[in-house]
């Protein structure tokens, strides 16, 4: 890869940020604020601003997204969308912030091109990660990107392998990871207090259907072409009324998720927050399932050869209940009901986990027998429990792994990948770890890849 003779320049900017390396203390949730001098705060490109950078994120709960703690650790300094309207909302965010207009594109290559940006935050769709990542890293940067990192297999094993090869810093948007009760979970699990591991079970609700969506010319304010980029050609519907957050139902703007031409549904949405967590805990971040079984799933339109017969309708799977089997016959369950979260299951005992909440014996006999001193920051990488943002940047600094690495995400989203697979084919799969590869069904295998829309390729 000819693209690899452009990344001398990490040195140049580990050694910019290695100074301020100095002033991050321990122990405190903005300890990455060391970044204090203009010469030392990264310089940061934001690619896809949708939900993650809405008005609201920053003027009420936050709870769409993490843009608002960037400017925390880095400047803003570039912003890119193929809506003009959303640019230009991101534009003025940036301008409040920096007190001036930060460079402003609708192509992402006017980002990644641009020797004077250090870190990239993709928020694109999830048909764009992979393109933008590689590319990204290709071309010296460092990425933080939302999750699911991919839309398919192959895409996860070349992020993984430029990723090595570059060195890049890259986060991966599961901040689950950086979350105390989760974390405390996982180090309940690591010391034994569940027993031998026996069964897990993520509940990660299920996924919305739509009307018939007309077929319409898209908004003058949207680049649709190049809204769909390596996705395959294809009309835009849209319909208002709905009850989401953007009050429509669409082929694009986040609705996108229910649409497997963009997305994986709920297997790869909430599934790559609570299916990473499940795979953490169960130790298989290094390996993957030996078996994906469809025991019962629901689409809101036909299928044939695991390719939807309607193309103006939500097309993912709604509901289900999808049997994984690991080695040493671990068994996970992923599932549509049932109180949203992880349940660990053990010889010794069980906890439930979500974001409002930790429980089960084994937290309560915590009161009288509390995990060993290290015990969470050990499984936290050696290190202190803190933002995930911050986090990323201080990985940035020190050049180590972040607490959400590529390798790790990749294994977890392959799992969420196969389930989506067997569920569109309605049939059990078998799946080789070593050689990441489905065994004896050419059906399923032709999913682990999609082909990019001409121009649209990953440019390596």
């Amino acid at each position: 890869m000819a693209k690899f003779a452009q990344l001398n320049r990490r040195s140049a900017i580990k050694a910019t940020l290695g100074m301020a390396a100095v002033s991050l203390g321990s122990g405190t949730v903005d300890r990455a604020l060391g970044f204090k001098s203009a010469n030392s705060r990264p310089r940061i490109g934001v690619i896809g601003c949708g939900v993650r950078w809405d008005k609201r994120v920053f003027e009420t709960d936050g709870r769409y997204g993490v843009g608002k703690e960037f400017p925390k650790y880095g400047d803003v300094v570039a912003v890119c969308d193929v809506d003009a309207i959303r640019l230009g909302r991101a534009k003025g965010i940036v301008k409040d912030w920096l007190g001036k207009d930060p460079l402003v594109a609708s192509d992402y290559r006017k980002i990644i091109d641009n020797p004077n940006i250090d870190v990239v935050h993709i928020s694109t769709p999830d048909h764009w990660h992979a393109k933008v990542a590689i590319e990204a890293m290709l071309a010296g940067k460092d990425v933080y990107c939302e999750k699911p990192m991919t839309l398919t297999i192959e895409e996860g094993q070349l992020v993984c392998d430029v990723c090595e090869k570059t060195g890049a810093v890259f986060q991966v948007g599961t901040q689950q990871r950086s979350t105390a009760q989760f974390v405390k979970a996982i180090a309940l699990i690591r010391e034994g207090r569940l027993g031998e591991l026996q069964r897990v079970q993520c509940a990660i609700g299920g996924a919305p259907t739509s009307p018939v969506l007309t077929a319409t010319s898209p908004p003058k304010h949207l680049d649709w072409n190049q809204w769909l980029g390596p996705a395959s050609a294809a009309e835009y519907h849209f319909k208002d009324g709905a009850s989401n957050i953007i009050k429509s139902w669409s082929r694009g703007h986040y609705e996108f998720r229910w649409w497997y031409e963009y997305s994986g549904g709920k297997l790869t949405d909430w599934g790559a927050h609570h299916i990473d967590i499940a795979t953490w805990g169960m130790g298989m971040t290094e390996t993957g399932p030996v078996s994906v079984d469809p025991v019962f799933v629901e689409h809101p339109v036909e299928f044939e050869n695991g390719q939807p017969l309607t193309n103006n309708r939500y097309n993912t799977a709604t509901k289900f209940n999808i049997k994984v089997i690991y080695p040493n016959n671990i068994e996970l369950t992923i599932r549509h009901d049932t109180d949203n979260g992880i349940l660990f299951e053990g010889s010794k005992g069980r906890i439930f986990v979500n974001r409002g909440k930790l429980k089960g014996k084994p937290v309560e006999d915590l009161e009288t027998n509390p995990l060993p001193e290290g015990a969470i920051e050990k499984v936290y990488n050696n290190g202190q429990v803190t933002n995930h943002v911050a986090n990323f940047f201080e990985s940035v600094v020190s050049r180590r792994q972040p607490i959400s690495d590529v390798f790790s995400h990749h294994r977890a989203l392959t799992t969420c990948h196969l389930a989506g697979i067997a569920a569109r084919i309605g049939r059990k799969i078998q799946w080789d770890a070593k050689n990441e590869t489905i065994i004896d069904d050419a059906l399923a295998q032709s999913f682990v890849a999609r082909e990019k829309r001409a121009r649209f390729e990953i440019e390596m």
